[in-house]
């Protein structure tokens, strides 16, 4: 999974095509959980853009976001949200895996 750089790459990322980002952080046990299996969700669902953003590097677009509590996941295609998994609690494979494939 990418990790995000700078706002410019968030914004293009959005508007183009179907992407999903992970919001998550170092410190987070929950995020550190669900990061082994993200490859085989990336692999399984090859049409959407998969990114990573730091909650840390990147609080006030979490802020912008109402993401509040993390590992959590918003998606978006074409600049519109289409989805979005936000919590504080940790989420399983099949969670995500559910989640994505209702969208």
């Amino acid at each position: 999974m990418k990790h995000l750089e700078t706002m410019e790459e968030f914004n293009a990322l959005k508007n183009n095509g179907k992407t999903i980002f992970m919001f998550s952080a170092d410190w987070c046990g929950d995020c550190k959980f669900i990061e082994p299996v993200m490859p085989e969700i990336e692999a399984e669902h090859d049409d959407f853009t998969f990114s990573h953003v730091d909650r840390d590097q990147f609080i006030d677009l979490c802020a912008d976001l109402a993401i509040f509590g993390i590992p959590s996941f918003l998606v978006f295609e074409d600049g519109e949200e289409i989805g979005r998994f936000v919590s504080k609690d940790r989420k399983t494979k099949e969670e995500i895996t559910d989640f994505i494939d209702a969208l």
